[in-house]
């Protein structure tokens, strides 16, 4: 490479010096030396300057600091202790002190390398040492180990390092020794002058069990018995098709030091796998499998066994008994029962077995446990007893479970003259186990602000709908929570007349009441002509026509008497009752269409028929008080109400008080009350009268016509006023109409309008 290199040199300077001379005369170029010219073909040349222009090549890096090339052990037994030396072969790769391991768990005496001390360090079970590079070395280490003495058998560990080859000389006393090795292969044996010569190859790396049969007069241990205590914690899993049984084994040895331990299984059953950090090999044996321990020394062993049945789907009948250690005094278990799906468990106690509560389970069976646990015993087994269940499962077929409902939702919507409508929906969410509300939004709309349980959340797009997030199913609070979220929708902006088709969001949960309250611009005459909701005047008329039928038949002729159905009760499907106080008061109840159970829904309203917002209605049922405060439109709600006597009191100041008992029974009713206004302050207590004849329907839709707004209304426009983060010219002024819609299932709320300038 260093002549490469120079060979531009040499060649600028022979042509600086063919340069410098003179020009030759005629005839003698002839006469010129030719040993003083070099000629190189292009091809040549070029290669050269190549050559000359490459980088010089920096030299790799070992991919590890060293290698453990060979290892040669010369093992020899004399009387109860085992010693020898290895000798270890391998080389340094990298510069600089490695670390080098060379053999764990082992006993050394001491190490060498070239004659000389060896420096050796422990790094937790293993040895390593401290080498410098690179060099090829040579250790050699002495070792030594007890022996083990069982009837008949003696037998140490032998540590095989990680080296490439692994090979052992093993020399034991005795001609006619049968020498057996855990990992590795025998070679060859010889025996002379009263041993026995083992040649073996080891599996690197991998330490060595070695035993021997004793013929001789070698000392031996005297044997003691062994007596074991044993826990067994078995998890019985009933499938679709199978049967799983998983048992946790906790073994605490007393006395001895066992080699093998014998399991015996179930009949009926296929072995699935055994594991724990205690277990050497296992082998099967009939009826059973017989286990290997890796140190007989250890007071308590700890494994797992899972077995397998398979059976024919649907309901079936079984006898199964259960995994057991003929070799311990004493047995005693737990067994779990679980299943997968809608299951029905009959399960007979046997002999020596007993029933307990689910909750007294060991925790650490309860940990295994992946399904609710259907039934649990408990046993103590001695030698003669056999410990065995007989169960009867009957299947049934899987029902869909909501995982989440709305028990009511209210729908407020302002429309603007330009054509846009803002739309608040508030939902009473009872929340099982689903994460997201899916909302589908009317062509064109967005949504703007979401609330969860009185909290800001953010909503996910998607391309099949927006999903509002909902609680964690558990999470705070455990009934129900309020959810609401505000979207926008533009349409087209109004004309001197026409029609306007509204539709709400489809939601994914069943809502059990919804209620939807449009406000439209004071100058604009709006009629509702189609859709599938229900004019909130016109289903209060017919509840008041129902209310007069039930009177005028008989039926129910006092509120606080008793409750009583009537067929005659017109939609509302049967009057309940109805009183009025003296002073031209009054309570009414019906049933609520649609409605659901635990629910009481109420309109409150003086004498003349206007709606009285902000009375308050207190329901004492035992030792449970609700309360709720009457909206802008006179209407409350109360949920969740509990069966009996229900004591119902309205309030409000400048009226006289209207109080009533009725009996509950989960059915939905709907109590209207009538408040007179009082010149003093008085009370009174409703006992019977006559219900207050209901306006006629002309009436009706005249008033629905000229509604004043309520307080969500209000409470929109200040939201869209300075919170939300659109601008929105609401109107200020405006007539609200009020629908209803009971019982929405993944469906949309639509109504039509006819409008015109007024």
């Amino acid at each position: 490479m260093t002549t490469f290199k120079a060979l531009p040199f040499v060649l600028l300077t022979l042509a600086s010096a063919a340069a410098a001379q003179p020009p030759a005369r005629p005839g003698e170029a002839a006469r010129s030396d030719p040993s003083r010219s070099v000629t190189l073909s292009l091809s040549e040349y070029n290669r050269l300057m190549d050559l000359a222009s490459r980088p010089p090549q920096t030299a790799s890096a070992a991919p590890v600091g060293a290698v453990l090339a060979s290892a040669d052990l010369r093992v020899r037994v004399d009387r109860d202790t085992a010693h020898g030396v290895f000798s270890l072969t391998g080389d340094v790769l990298r510069a600089g002190i490695t670390r080098v391991n060379l053999v764990s768990g082992a006993t050394l005496t001491e190490g060498n390398a070239d004659g000389r001390p060896l420096p050796l360090a422990a790094d937790g079970n293993a040895h390593t040492a401290l080498l410098p590079g690179p060099a090829p070395f040579a250790v050699t280490l002495e070792w030594g180990a007890p022996l083990t003495f069982a009837p008949g058998r003696a037998s140490f560990v032998l540590p095989v390092p990680p080296a490439g080859t692994a090979r052992a000389t093993i020399d034991l006393p005795g001609e006619q020794a049968d020498l057996h090795l855990s990992a590795g292969v025998i070679t060859r044996r010889s025996a002379a002058g009263g041993r026995t010569i083992v040649d073996v190859t080891l599996r690197p790396g991998t330490s060595a069990e070695v035993w021997w049969s004793m013929r001789d007069s070698a000392p031996v241990a005297a044997a003691r018995e062994v007596r074991m205590l044993a826990d067994v914690l078995t998890l019985v899993t009933i499938g679709d098709s199978d049967v799983r049984m998983a048992a946790l084994v906790d073994l605490t040895v007393v006395q001895g030091e066992p080699r093998t331990i014998e399991v015996r299984l179930p009949a009926g059953y296929e072995l699935a796998g055994i594991s724990g950090s205690v277990i050497e090999s296992s082998e099967p044996r009939d009826g059973g499998v017989s286990l290997t321990v890796s140190d007989p020394t250890v007071r308590r062993h700890q494994f797992l066994v899972s077995l397998e049945r398979t059976l024919a789907g649907g309901s079936f009948t079984m006898d199964t008994d259960f995994i057991a250690l003929p070799g311990v005094q004493r047995e005693r278990g737990e067994i779990a029962i679980e299943g997968l799906g809608t299951l029905e468990l009959s399960a007979a106690e046997r002999t020596g077995m007993h029933r307990i509560d689910v909750r007294e389970l060991n925790s650490a069976l309860q940990s295994l446990a992946r399904l609710p646990i259907l039934s649990a015993f408990r046993y103590q087994r001695s030698t003669s007893t056999q410990v065995a269940l007989a169960m009867d499962v009957q299947r049934f077929a899987d029902a869909g479970v909501l995982s989440a409902v709305a028990d009511r939702a209210v729908a407020t919507t302002l429309i603007t003259a330009e054509g846009r409508a803002l739309t608040e929906v508030a939902l009473h969410v009872r929340n099982r186990a689903q994460a997201f509300l899916k909302v589908t939004l009317p062509p064109g709309g967005t949504i703007v602000s979401v609330e969860v349980a009185g909290e800001a959340a953010k909503p996910v797009v998607g391309a099949d709908g927006t999903r509002v997030p909902l609680l964690r199913p558990g999470f705070r609070p455990t009934g129900v929570y309020p959810v609401s979220y505000v979207y926008l929708h533009a349409g087209a902006p109004f004309a001197r007349k026409g029609e306007l088709q509204m539709a709400l969001p489809r939601m994914d949960i069943p809502v059990g009441l919804v209620e939807w309250e449009m406000f439209v611009p004071d100058r604009y005459a709006v009629e509702a002509f189609d859709g599938n909701v229900i004019n909130r005047a016109v289903l209060a008329s017919a509840q008041r026509k129902g209310n007069k039928r039930a009177d005028q038949n008989g039926i129910g002729s006092g509120f606080g008497s008793g409750i009583a159905g009537g067929a005659s009760g017109g939609v509302t499907g049967g009057i309940v009752g109805g009183l009025r106080s003296p002073g031209g008061g009054g309570v009414y109840m019906s049933v609520i269409p649609g409605a659901l159970p635990g629910q009481i829904h109420g309109l409150v309203k003086d004498a003349a028929g206007s709606p009285l917002p902000g009375t308050t209605i207190v329901l004492d049922a035992g030792s449970s008080r609700q309360a709720a405060v009457s909206a802008g439109d006179g209407t409350f709600l109360i949920s969740g109400v509990p069966s009996g006597t229900v004591t119902a009191t309205a309030r409000l100041n400048g009226f006289v008080t209207q109080s009533t008992s009725f009996t509950f029974d989960q059915q939905p009713r709907q109590i209207d009350v009538v408040m007179p206004v009082s010149a003093a302050d008085e009370s009174v207590t409703v006992t019977g009268a006559a219900p207050v004849p209901a306006p006629p329907m002309a009436t009706m839709l005249a008033d629905a016509q000229k509604a004043e707004p309520s307080q969500n209304v209000i409470n929109l426009q200040r939201r869209a006023a300075g919170v939300l983060p659109i601008r929105v010219d609401v109107p200020r002024a405006g007539t609200s109409h009020q629908f209803v819609k009971p019982l929405v299932v993944d469906q949309e709320a639509t109504v039509s309008l006819r409008y015109k300038r007024r």
